[in-house]
């Protein structure tokens, strides 16, 4: 479903010049859940924000439900934004005085959905992430765990085929934490319209529970396992596997 072939993305010039990605190979499948995981600094955040079209790499192909970039400009792949990539972050990103279902029908009338079915829309998304009895609550209304609901809401109600989560229990309890690891499970495996999620985390125990594991390291990515990640394998004359 989502194609990452030789990606490359360098920063600064010259004896400032710091090449972040150095040939990332990847895939995700329909209805997978990806951790990535890596030193911070590692590239994690701007392999994201290539892949969700927020960036242009300097070498290398993304393919994502058919549609080749990876080297355009964010202003060349709009609609990679629009019909394709929900975001999802450490902080919510909702407006205070609106309410839940006007934050998640908002950002589909930004991208042109007229306001009747931006609702509509949102109702259905709220309701599959179990907040179809707080859909009128503002945020201030509403505990961690369900604000970030609702930001997970606005990404899935345009029917995008994957979602980058960027340290998506990052400001969320143990409890919250693991209803929204939960949660991206339900919606990976959904048998009528499965998703795929890419996830960067610092947190060994979302990142186990994840179908897979990559590891980000001097530019490029390889598959791991949660002790081969933290360095465990050295210590103790484990085998990776």
């Amino acid at each position: 479903m989502l194609d990452v072939k030789g990606l490359t993305k360098t920063f600064g010039s010259g004896s400032n010049k710091l090449q972040v990605l150095k040939g990332v190979d990847m895939s995700i499948e329909t209805g997978e859940m990806v951790a990535l995981m890596g030193p911070s600094g590692s590239g994690k955040s701007t392999l994201l924000n290539i892949i969700g079209g927020l960036l242009a790499g300097d070498g290398g192909e993304i393919v994502l439900g058919g549609k080749s970039y990876g080297q355009k400009s964010p202003s060349n792949v709009v609609d990679v934004r629009r019909d394709s990539v929900g975001w999802i972050f450490q902080d919510f990103h909702l407006l205070d005085n609106l309410t839940a279902v006007d934050n998640v029908a908002i950002a589909l009338e930004l991208s042109g959905v007229p306001s009747r079915e931006a609702v509509a829309a949102a109702t259905v998304a709220l309701t599959k992430v179990g907040l179809e009895d707080r859909m009128n609550h503002i945020p201030d209304q509403l505990s961690g765990g369900q604000q970030q609901r609702v930001a997970i809401a606005r990404a899935i109600a345009g029917n995008r085929p994957i979602l980058l989560a960027d340290e998506p229990t990052g400001n969320l309890d143990i409890a919250s934490g693991k209803e929204v690891l939960q949660l991206f499970k339900d919606l990976c495996h959904d048998e009528e319209n499965p998703i795929s999620i890419l996830m960067v985390t610092h947190d060994p125990d979302l990142a186990s529970n994840a179908d897979r594991m990559l590891l980000l390291n001097d530019g490029k990515t390889e598959a791991s396992d949660i002790r081969s990640a933290w360095g465990l394998d050295s210590e103790d004359g484990g085998e990776e596997e």
